[in-house]
């Protein structure tokens, strides 16, 4: 289950111009398991229609402590049964309010009313960001534990360019994923690959494979939400969370030399990428012109990353492969476990409707050095992650 499944997250809104994408936050709460309850201040209303988030979220939106006819006290309510609030935009008004205890509406008295954690994502013009005050109201909502996600560099309301753009929407509804989830990797380092290498025929074609970098890419999300430390060596840096570093490459030699590096010193490698194992003997530097015939194609094995990794694997490091299989996948899957000397083998069977390559949903067995073996019926890529990174914590908790 996600996270976010069945959890209670409130959403307040406030009135910066940065409003209308909290819709877009609301969806992806909304659409990663969360009951979300939209917060909206006099300020938002000015700026977002309140149907809009009544429409995305789980309840109605709240507006008011006095709309409400009956006897609840909203704000205590909203706040007990919060398990996180967060806040975007969160305007310098709201920051100041927040620091000094200041309630003067419904959203306020719902952050003061609350002991569940706090998430802010501040936005607002560059000089109003770097305001002293406002900066130093920042420092201590850090010091007291509040998750400040944000902002960013970018262009901004009024048609220049500069820091106080809030973090995406995603970026957002990471940080709140973080902050419900156990952080059983925290201080480790996760080294991911994912995507299809391309391997070049000429200047314009490659040989490829139909890998979309959907599960590494999973995988990757759901590491740094647990804590850890990602970095994430891909074709696809588009998929890329944005709490990874991310290393985008494009050939299996410039992945093999870009993991070779940031294996050292990582507690755990999940090679989810597809790697060509084969590559042109003899790639053109320039475009091969079709008015010259079909060209000779003499391929050449490339190296095998997974082997050399197993190979030089240091003691207590945790190195998980992935087998994508059309036929005798239990077979393939544990030669492959064996002979590259790893911990973890990822299965699916690509020929499977829905399962793996493009798709948003995957079906795994995972098997161990100790002959555990373990299914994940068809799921989400992120499920499946989890499923993998759950494997991954309990094999380090065993580590000598």
């Amino acid at each position: 289950m996600s996270p976010l499944g069945g959890r209670c997250v409130v959403l307040g809104v406030t009135g910066g111009i940065a409003a209308y994408k909290a819709a877009d936050a609301c969806r992806r709460l909304v659409g990663a398991g969360a009951h979300v309850v939209p917060v909206l201040t006099a300020g938002a209303l000015r700026m977002v229609g309140e149907t809009t988030f009544s429409a995305l979220a789980s309840e109605p939106a709240v507006t008011s402590l006095w709309k409400d006819p009956s006897p609840a006290i909203p704000h205590t309510d909203l706040g007990r049964r919060a398990d996180a609030v967060v806040v975007c935009p969160a305007t310098a008004r709201l920051i100041s309010d927040l620091r000094t205890g200041r309630s003067g509406d419904i959203l306020t008295a719902t952050l003061l009313a609350t002991r569940a954690p706090v998430i802010v994502a501040p936005a607002m013009h560059t000089e109003m960001w770097e305001h002293p005050s406002v900066q130093e109201n920042m420092a201590v909502l850090a010091e007291r534990g509040v998750t400040v996600v944000g902002p960013v560099e970018g262009p901004l309301a009024g048609g220049d360019i500069g820091s106080g753009r809030m973090a995406a929407p995603a970026e957002i509804v990471a940080a709140v994923e973080a902050v419900l989830t156990p952080q059983d990797l925290a201080g480790r380092r996760v080294l991911v690959t994912s995507g299809g290498t391309r391997e070049p025929i000429d200047a314009v074609r490659y040989v490829g494979n139909r890998s979309s970098g959907k599960q590494g890419a999973a995988v990757a999300s759901e590491a740094a939400a647990r804590g850890a430390g990602v970095v994430l060596v891909t074709t696809e840096p588009d998929r890329a969370p944005a709490a990874a570093r991310v290393v985008a490459v494009e050939t299996a030699a410039e992945m093999a030399a870009a993991v070779e590096l940031e294996a050292r010193g990582a507690d755990a490698v999940v090679m989810a990428a597809a790697v060509a194992d084969f590559r042109p003997a003899n790639p053109a530097g320039t475009k091969i012109k079709k008015g010259r015939g079909v060209p000779p194609l003499e391929l050449e094995p490339t190296r095998d990353i997974l082997a050399s990794l197993g190979a030089s694997k240091p003691p207590g490091q945790v190195l998980v492969g992935f087998a994508a299989e059309t036929e005798d996948l239990e077979a393939n899957a544990l030669d492959k476990l064996r002979s590259k000397n790893l911990d973890v083998i990822v299965a699916n069977d690509v020929s499977k409707e829905q399962v793996g390559f493009g798709h948003d949903t995957n079906e795994i067995v995972m098997f161990t050095a100790d002959g555990a073996r373990h299914h994940v019926p068809l799921t989400t890529k992120r499920e499946a992650a989890r499923a993998v990174l759950d494997k991954v914590v309990a094999l380090m908790a065993e580590a000598p």
